[in-house]
């Protein structure tokens, strides 16, 4: 099962603050870690929504939205792509992740559609 785990923005990534040292030593142990255990596709971190855009759809037109965008908890600071058994274990990995933030944050898990779901 492929999961994207999402790094949820926080007010302080989205002032564009970098990480400590120690919190970028502890990701990359971890990194290895998940790497090591054969789960690891892809990870990298996310630019401010304010370096961003969006495309709005509506039938046929399109227009472009500049960045930064509303409602910080709803976007995306960084992500994973992980091959696991199941749920379960993409919960086990990300309760031993540490905190990507300095304050409070959240990771969400979220399946990425397979093609045996269209079949």
């Amino acid at each position: 099962m492929r999961v994207m785990v999402l790094v949820k923005a926080t007010e302080d990534s989205e002032t564009g603050m970098l990480p400590t040292t120690e919190l970028f030593e502890a990701m990359h142990k971890f990194n290895e870690a998940l790497a090591k255990a054969g789960i690891l596709r892809a990870a990298d971190g996310l630019k401010p929504s304010s370096a961003g855009k969006r495309v709005a759809f509506d039938g046929a037109g399109r227009t472009v939205i500049d960045g930064p965008f509303a409602q910080t908890r709803e976007l995306v600071a960084g992500f994973w792509l992980w091959e696991v058994k199941d749920m379960d274990e993409a919960v086990a990995w990300v309760k031993r992740c540490p905190n990507p933030m300095p304050g409070p944050s959240e990771i969400e898990i979220r399946p990425l559609y397979e093609m045996s779901d269209f079949e």
